[in-house]
């Protein structure tokens, strides 16, 4: 087998042919959609409407060009110039002038026949051996309002464990609009959970514990989370685990039985990452205490020295209602800037950890610094008083925090080459060349052909029902829909079977499709060593 090079001409071409003429949903928007949009947009999804349909996407036609135009969508807080990030979401200026020449063309539909097959959001599982599966009761929505339910499981485990991949499955996407994952080996979670009726207890901000320790978590679009090789997130025997669900206004009444997989590593050996925040407003607050009287607008800043050379690998700022951005960055004993996150319009609906492409080293004598505002005023419509009232700290919605989490692990030579995330911005533009196989979670050719072993470390057999047409092409995407390679099967007359060497793939989760002219079939395979 060789390795082939897939050529990115075609699809730019097809862009500046139609730079002429007005582009239709069926050739050039589906696509588009498919790849940015209905992770969100779809019948099962948090987002209130649709857009898997010409009929659905022609209908919100007029309200697209505001979102795009002015960053609203698709929802990335991020400042993309201070400093790029792994997976983020974002649309490109061809893309965004596509969606306006559309628009302003009258939305047409074009040919459907064009139209790439719909990506297929079933809610199944992605890792489905998991060694540990965490879900709640089914749980009734009891407010009518944005609420923060908290859910204790049990962890079963008797000896500590490293995890190393894990999946968030809502249970109702329609109603989850995020999930937090918090361990913790105190009975707080249990006290307050048997102080509160029904399954779970509410709680904003946090989990109500001072000793938890974040784990993860899942919000609209994010598939599975996978570590590094050779690392891992410690889970201590017999722990707590709680999972914190946002159930947005509106969805009272409405159920829900959010499920966690869980990978651990056979190896107790593993690197340790440790989800931290040392920058924090109890600790580390220099121009305290995080007090923001009404009707002012106030900024405050946190630092936080680091002891020992680290590498970082994510990012998580958490503020509530009245934050309107923050900052962080570091400066090295040599004078360097090390810049981490920059949110200049801060969201408390859209907030979430952010890995970094690379990991990033910290060198010893590294000051962490922590800068965020607070608008207290009239001016500010996400204020929860109204006239405003003084706001200090707590863990409800209605007072601040000023939280700046990390993911994080002693440096080992090398971390900082170990690769996380490298598309580019062309790769990004041209994802619709695939999106409509590598969405779906099975293609509707799914007995087409087998892989084994799953997982698998170092090779994988495909064995097909039918023989390998002349032209046959296997391709491998990762977790996040990005190519990895594409490989060629030699033609044979009597080829069904074929082995690939999986052996330089870093352990997690991949699509396998196997495509010629008359078929078009893809599989999911797990490498784990």
């Amino acid at each position: 087998m060789k390795k082939i090079l897939l050529l990115l001409l075609p699809v730019a071409f097809s862009f500046s042919a139609n730079a002429q003429t007005t582009p239709t949903w069926a050739d050039d928007i589906a696509c588009l959609l498919f790849t940015h949009c209905t992770g969100c947009h779809n019948d099962n999804g948090i987002a209130p409407f649709s857009l898997m349909t010409y009929s659905e996407a022609a209908a919100a036609a007029a309200s697209m060009p505001y979102a795009v135009n002015n960053g609203v969508m698709p929802p990335w807080p991020p400042d993309r110039s201070y400093r790029s990030l792994a997976h983020e979401r974002y649309l490109t200026a061809e893309e965004i002038q596509l969606i306006n020449d559309w628009v302003n063309g009258g939305a047409p539909e074009g040919n459907p026949a064009n139209a790439p097959t719909a990506p297929v959001y079933s809610g199944d599982a992605v890792i489905t051996n998991p060694d540990l599966v965490v879900q709640i009761p089914t749980y009734a929505v009891g407010s009518a309002d944005d609420i923060y339910r908290c859910f204790v499981i049990q962890n079963t485990e008797t000896t500590d464990r490293f995890i190393t991949g894990f999946e968030v499955i809502p249970g109702n996407r329609s109603i989850v609009h995020h999930v937090l994952v918090f361990q913790d080996e105190t009975n707080t979670p249990v006290t307050l959970d048997a102080n509160d009726p029904g399954p779970g207890y509410t709680s904003f901000g946090g989990i109500g514990s001072q000793s938890a320790k974040l784990i993860g978590g899942w919000v609209p679009g994010q598939g599975v989370f996978q570590t590094p090789a050779g690392m891992g997130i410690k889970l201590p025997a017999s722990t707590n685990i709680v999972l914190q669900i946002h159930y947005p206004a509106g969805t009272q009444g409405m159920e829900d039985s959010t499920k966690i997989h869980i990978q651990f590593s056979p190896s107790s050996t593993l690197r340790e990452i440790s989800i931290q925040p040392p920058l924090n407003h109890i600790t580390s607050l220099t121009d305290g205490p995080l007090v923001i009287p009404a009707n002012t607008i106030r900024t405050f800043h946190e630092e936080y020295t680091i002891p020992v050379n680290l590498t970082v690998l994510s990012v998580g700022p958490h503020m509530h209602l009245i934050g309107k951005s923050i900052k962080a960055y570091g400066l090295t004993p040599q004078g360097d800037t090390i810049k981490f996150i920059d949110i200049p319009d801060w969201d408390f609906h859209w907030q979430g950890s952010y890995m970094f492409r690379n990991p990033i080293k910290i060198p010893a004598g590294t000051v962490l610094y922590g800068e965020a505002t607070y608008d207290n005023t009239v001016g500010n419509p996400n204020n929860p008083n109204n006239p405003p009232q003084q706001v200090t700290v707590g863990e409800a919605t209605t007072d601040e925090m000023m939280v700046i989490y990390f993911s994080y692990l002693f440096y080992n030579n090398g971390d900082e080459n170990i690769v996380i995330d490298n598309s580019t911005s062309i790769e990004h533009f041209n994802n619709c060349e695939y999106n409509s196989v590598t969405s779906v979670e099975e293609t509707t050719e799914e007995n087409y052909f087998t892989v084994f072993p799953n997982p698998a470390a170092n090779s994988l057999n495909i064995s097909c029902k039918e023989l390998f047409a002349d032209n046959t092409l296997l391709i491998i995407y990762d977790a996040m829909g990005r190519e990895v390679e594409s490989l060629q099967i030699p033609a044979s007359a009597n080829a069904n079977n074929a082995n690939i060497t999986i052996s330089h793939l870093p352990s997690g989760i991949y699509s396998l499709q196997l495509k010629s002219d008359n078929i078009s079939a893809a599989k999911k395979f797990v490498v784990q060593r």
